[in-house]
């Protein structure tokens, strides 16, 4: 721009120092594309943003569980804490997940007492 300037200007002695432009008047397809690009932009803006949620996450999640590994009474106490939002939520139904080991005597003594029934 400034070498178009100086190119018809020179010539009458003029410098010109500085140029304001005040009304630009695009045309609808490149508007669209400026457009486009810019939603582009901040889509992906977005995503790396969440992203970076996702990997925080994922830290605090490996963290708990190293917490929870080195002290298993702390996951034992996160399950009653749990039991105790769900309790607040005022829910008709609450499923408590017990470990297959615990369940495995019961169905071993079952067995034990149809096997005296059968002798």
């Amino acid at each position: 721009m400034q070498a178009y300037l100086d190119q018809a200007t020179s010539s009458w002695g003029i410098q010109v120092e500085r140029v304001e432009v005040k009304d630009v008047r695009l045309p609808i397809q490149l508007q669209r594309a400026m457009a486009a690009e810019a939603e582009a932009a901040r889509e992906a803006r977005a995503k790396v943003i969440a992203a970076e949620g996702e990997h925080k996450a994922s830290r605090a999640l490996k963290e708990a569980a190293e917490v929870m590994n080195e002290c298993p009474a702390a996951l034992q106490l996160r399950y009653l804490q749990t039991l105790n939002t769900i309790s607040a939520e005022k829910n008709s139904t609450i499923i408590f997940p017990l470990p297959i080991d615990f369940l495995q005597h019961f169905v071993d003594r079952s067995s034990n007492s149809q096997q005296q029934r059968a002798a």
